[in-house]
């Protein structure tokens, strides 16, 4: 997924180049903040290297990805000139406040692994435990990674604003950058109220979709590298629709397979999300379609859904949501709001290799996985 070459005096990187030219920029920024952090005191450059294996080993870099496009967009209608390199460091910053979330989430969910690993927390109250340290482990491996977590922000917002693109752009990308961090933190604000509320409501669980991973996982992201590269309110718009309808589609796959997926691509156990009881669309609209034609199932749901992790019980709420239609009818939502999100991009004028990159983002993050 190539970019062409426009009024620069450089070659846009393909798609496919991004990740390695996210990679070596994340590393220089660990580099740098290694050396600072070594005057605060050896224990914490050692916890910071769980932050930087976590970012560093990890993910599949979509948030820079989409930044990029969203620049490159931009580039075809815009008169500003920005370095690529600096766009590249402020497209990777946003590594830094995914590994803020997915660290502070699985502490919230209680979960014990990430990308086929221990989570955080649990990888610092493992060596807490080998260390024989004093105090209890799992309280200290929690305090840690929220402090992790803490830190991957503040030195997301630092990458980026020092990441080298103009004054101008900064100002530019100012409220979505803003926008994105709230919607981020308030998406998982409403998520445990949600389920500590055990609340029903398909609204609700859209709205979660929506900002706590579509906004900043797509939308923010094509804003940001849109409003970086000067691109019309036009543009933007179109490109915040395409990243509204996407990053829930999105998001609604990956509650299927919080359900049904493969460990071996989700990376957490079988049927995760109903270990933990997730209150997702899925989850809502299969007790929705139950308590009209099965109460006895959904009564079963209600009862099994977060407080159990007996195999047996799981595959039977897996039979109960299976049965009630609910899959049939996300994956319908899916294949609609794919369709929507590249209506958006046909509304605009934009460069053919542009809406065909973003095409392929479309498919590959809505697509079914085995």
């Amino acid at each position: 997924m190539a970019f062409e070459l426009r009024d620069h005096n450089e070659p846009l990187l393909t798609l496919e180049e991004l990740p390695g030219a996210v990679q070596r920029a994340l590393e220089e920024f660990f580099a740098s903040r290694r050396s600072e952090l070594s005057s605060i005191g050896t224990p914490v450059t050692e916890a910071a290297e769980y932050l930087e294996r976590f970012v560093l080993e990890g993910g599949k870099r979509i948030r820079p990805l989409y930044l990029w496009a969203g620049f490159c967009g931009a580039t075809a209608e815009s008169t500003s000139l920005e370095d690529h390199a600096a766009v590249i460091r402020a497209a990777a910053s946003l590594e830094l406040i995914q590994a803020c979330a997915l660290i502070h989430d699985d502490i919230l969910d209680a979960s014990e692994t990430r990308r086929g690993k221990p989570a955080v927390h649990r990888q610092v109250a493992q060596r807490h435990q080998v260390q024989d340290l004093l105090g209890d482990g799992q309280h200290f491996g929690t305090a840690v990674a929220i402090l992790l977590g803490d830190m991957a922000l503040a030195w997301a917002d630092d990458m980026f604003h020092e990441s080298g693109i103009s004054t101008h752009a900064l100002l530019r990308s100012q409220k979505p950058w803003h926008h994105m961090r709230q919607e981020v933190i308030g998406g998982q604000m409403l998520d445990i109220s949600i389920e500590a509320h055990a609340d029903e409501s398909r609204a609700l669980a859209a709205n979660v979709n929506r900002f706590k991973t579509a906004a900043y996982t797509i939308e923010r992201p094509l804003h940001l590298g849109a409003a970086i590269g000067g691109g019309s309110e036009e543009l933007i718009s179109a490109f915040r629709g395409y990243g509204r309808d996407i990053g829930i589609a999105f998001q609604l796959r990956d509650d299927l397979l919080g359900v049904f997926g493969d460990p071996a691509i989700t990376g957490k156990p079988a049927g995760d999300d109903l270990r933990e009881g997730k209150r997702t669309e899925l989850i809502a609209l299969t007790l929705t379609r139950t308590d009209k034609h099965d109460q006895s199932a959904a009564a079963d749901l209600r009862k099994l859904l977060g407080n159990t992790a007996d195999p047996d019980e799981i595959n039977h709420m897996r039979e109960i949501i299976t049965k009630s239609g609910a899959v049939e009818e996300i994956e319908s939502t899916i294949d609609n709001l794919y369709e929507s999100g590249l209506a958006h991009l046909h509304a605009v004028p934009l460069a053919d290799d542009v809406r065909n990159n973003l095409e392929a983002l479309a498919l590959k993050a809505t697509r079914r996985h085995s």
